[in-house]
């Protein structure tokens, strides 16, 4: 009588249950991170607007400061506003258009930026910049 052995396998792997729960923990995380990141991402689309605002009233100080080094007296809004608008270059602003139109007051720029539709880029940013005395 031949004895056989019996070949004890060892069989290494992940049983249901633990698969299962696995797949619970990432449906909860996953749940939770969503919605944090579509904030994060609208954060962010608003912080850039802004930078981007702050950008335009940058060119702005920078165009005055030339005026006044080349000469130019008696520099109002009306006088500045034109360099702007007319410059292609001084419109953008990266991922974001700028506009520059005169304010409520005789001395201030509206300066808004908004996202480019080309790019996807949602967010829209305005602030004034006062004409330094």
């Amino acid at each position: 009588m031949s004895r056989r052995r019996s070949k004890v396998s060892n069989q290494k792997g992940f049983t249901l249950i633990e698969i299962i729960a696995v797949l619970v923990i990432l449906g909860i995380l996953a749940a939770v991170a969503i919605p944090r990141f579509m904030d994060l991402t609208s954060v962010a689309s608003d912080k850039a607007a802004m930078q981007a605002v702050a950008e335009g009233k940058s060119r702005l100080s920078n165009q005055f400061a030339r005026n006044l080094l080349m000469g130019t007296t008696n520099l109002t809004v009306s006088k500045l506003l034109p360099q702007f608008t007319g410059s292609p270059s001084l419109l953008n602003a990266g991922d974001y258009m700028l506009a520059y139109e005169a304010a409520g007051t005789p001395t201030e720029i509206r300066v808004r930026a908004t996202g480019s539709a080309t790019r996807g880029v949602k967010g829209t940013n305005v602030s004034n910049w006062v004409l330094p005395q």
